[in-house]
């Protein structure tokens, strides 16, 4: 466990935008590499009087840090604020509350969801791993499973989870964190909708993991896309029926 940052150099901060300088001068320290991954910040009694402001708003600050995935507040004997190693927490949040705030449409989510896979597919051909690959094929045997099972909810999750294993494949966190985000919303959208048969998903996936293995990336491009334009149809018709009028 490390230390509070005793050394680290915390200016004093003015009123009026208090909570905003606060936040800044933490990013700016953790861009700086001043501030780490795992670095404890000086408690709050301290760090308040470093920066001349007061404790309430100083956990304003460090709430809003905790809400945008840099900070991690702890309890407890060894409690306090962490700077955070990378997460994709923020991109996550942020799409879920445009979703809520109805900014994103159904097409607008659909059509993304589609965009983002070709480049995953194209660049998790050249990447993946044979351990990325034995993920998606236990991905797809649980599915299976989870359909004989008549459990929409399990298949559901494990199917968004597919399009989880296939971003990590890319080695890109940019890419990851936005298809966590996507993924998310879609979860939000699927539940909305409710369930639906859909014979088709297993098929394709099998024909895809066939075009992963030979690192045929036109092939995977093509078989993905075609999936995801069908199953935007399906979900879209769903969709409009669920908002007629007297619905």
């Amino acid at each position: 466990m490390k230390s509070p940052t005793a050394a680290v150099e915390f200016a004093a901060i003015a009123a009026p935008r208090a909570v905003d300088e606060i936040e800044t001068q933490i990013r700016d320290m953790v861009a700086q590499g001043r501030l780490k991954p795992g670095d404890r910040l000086p408690s709050e009694r301290e760090l308040a009087a470093r920066l001349n402001v007061s404790r309430n708003t100083l956990r304003e600050a460090l709430r809003t840090l905790e809400r945008a995935g840099i900070l991690e507040m702890r309890k407890g004997a060894t409690g306090g604020a962490y700077i955070l190693h990378g997460s994709s927490d923020a991109i996550v949040d942020g799409l879920s509350n445009l979703y809520h705030l109805g900014a994103i449409s159904p097409q607008q989510l659909t059509e993304a969801r589609i965009w983002l896979s070709e480049i995953v597919v194209r660049v998790a051909c050249e990447r993946a791993t044979e351990e990325d690959l034995k993920a998606l094929d236990e991905n797809i045997q649980a599915a299976r499973r989870a359909i004989a099972e008549d459990r929409f909810d399990i298949r559901q999750k494990l199917h968004r989870e597919f399009h989880l294993i296939l971003a990590r494949a890319t080695r890109n966190p940019i890419i990851e964190g936005t298809m966590a985000g996507v993924m998310e919303v879609m979860g939000l959208f699927i539940e909305r909708i409710g369930p639906s048969e859909n014979a088709f998903t297993e098929p394709a996936r099998d024909r895809l993991m066939k075009h992963l293995r030979k690192r045929d990336a036109d092939a995977a491009v093509k078989e993905m896309t075609s999936y995801l334009k069908r199953l935007q149809t399906r979900y879209l018709d769903q969709w409009a029926e669920r908002e007629k009028p007297g619905r």
